[in-house]
């Protein structure tokens, strides 16, 4: 049901039914590791590309994530999920292994909210009883395509992040047991002049604070309703930069409040990090792993998780474009001791 001018209310409550989380070796270093399902040990993840480990990534997250409920592909009625490879070839690869009807999506680092908000929605319209949807990042396989390959050994500035390789699914259903998915805002795009592609947290920020200012407007909530607002992958610049841009906008969050995935995935010793965790699989993985487990262990009973996503590519950082953005925000909740 259309809620405002840019939300969805979902009635029926579709839920969140199992997942898959699935990481590389640097992950393994990290903070929340014992929310992974299967952890590789090594880059490569025995394949010969990064590319082609990208896709095998996203493959074990989604067999596991069916595996946990006892279904199969074919089970699925659809599947959305896409990543940050040139024309998502890295998840329709593992869609012509996987055999579900299939919508490719495209939008960044957004893509796993921007999946779970249209899986909800068909579902709760009574589209489908299942729907597969995720997304998954390698960090060699990023690098690559939108910086330096990380053999040339590039030095970055202290405002980068680290793509993480991972990969995070979730199956969405009409009935059964988990949280559900009580609502989502879609978000627009905003760009306020960003050009360095080594900064994305202030590239995004904008475009969180205004989801995040929509979501609120549209369901005349305030921020206290949340237990957890969490972006996707704002890191140590952008995470500030959203607060100071709420604040502005009269919305008062707390810094208790506010969660950020690309935080919280790595430890402060990994100093390749430098601001934080990025890449599609950061929010994919902390939300489908960490923060849905904390929600089931009944830590919490609500979050907003708002995910961003730069919406530029080489080329139009080649030509001097500038970087616009987007973020998409789902809320889930765990209601009653019933759905545990």
């Amino acid at each position: 049901m259309l809620q405002g001018s840019q939300s969805w209310k979902f009635v029926n409550e579709p839920v969140i039914l199992s997942t898959g989380v699935v990481g590389g070796p640097f992950e393994a270093k990290g903070n929340v590791t014992k929310d992974f399902d299967h952890l590789f040990s090594d880059v490569w993840m025995a394949e010969t590309t990064f590319e082609k480990a990208q896709t095998r990534l996203f493959e074990e997250a989604s067999y596991t994530a069916l595996s946990k409920i006892n279904k199969k592909p074919q089970d699925m009625q659809f599947l959305f999920a896409g990543d940050l490879i040139n024309q998502i070839t890295a998840t329709s690869f593992a869609c012509r292994t996987l055999s579900i009807p299939y919508f490719g999506l495209f939008g960044a680092c957004s893509t796993s909210m921007e999946g779970l908000a249209l899986s909800s929605f068909i579902v709760d319209k009574g589209g489908a009883d299942y729907i597969l949807t995720g997304t998954a990042s390698h960090n060699a396989a990023t690098e690559k395509q939108f910086r330096y390959p990380n053999e040339y050994g590039a030095q970055k500035p202290p405002t980068a992040q680290w793509t993480v390789t991972g990969s995070g699914t979730a199956v969405i259903g009409k009935s059964g047991a988990g949280p559900v998915v009580t609502s989502a805002t879609i978000g627009k795009i905003m760009d306020l002049g960003v050009t360095d592609p080594f900064n994305m947290g202030a590239a995004m920020a904008p475009a969180a604070a205004d989801t995040i200012e929509a979501h609120f407007t549209d369901f005349d909530l305030d921020p206290s309703y949340y237990d957890y607002i969490v972006t996707g992958d704002l890191g140590e610049i952008g995470l500030p930069l959203m607060k100071d841009l709420l604040q502005q906008r009269g919305i008062m969050v707390t810094d208790a409040q506010c969660l950020d995935c690309g935080l919280l995935i790595y430890k402060s010793e990994q100093e390749e990090v430098q601001a934080g965790g990025s890449g599609t699989g950061c929010s994919a993985v902390v939300v489908y792993g960490h923060l849905l487990n904390r929600l089931k262990n009944q830590e919490f009973t609500r979050m907003l998780v708002v995910a961003t996503g730069a919406l530029h590519s080489p080329l139009s950082v080649q030509q001097d474009e500038t970087i616009p953005c987007i973020a998409h925000a789902v809320s889930i909740e765990m209601k009653g001791v019933g759905n545990l």
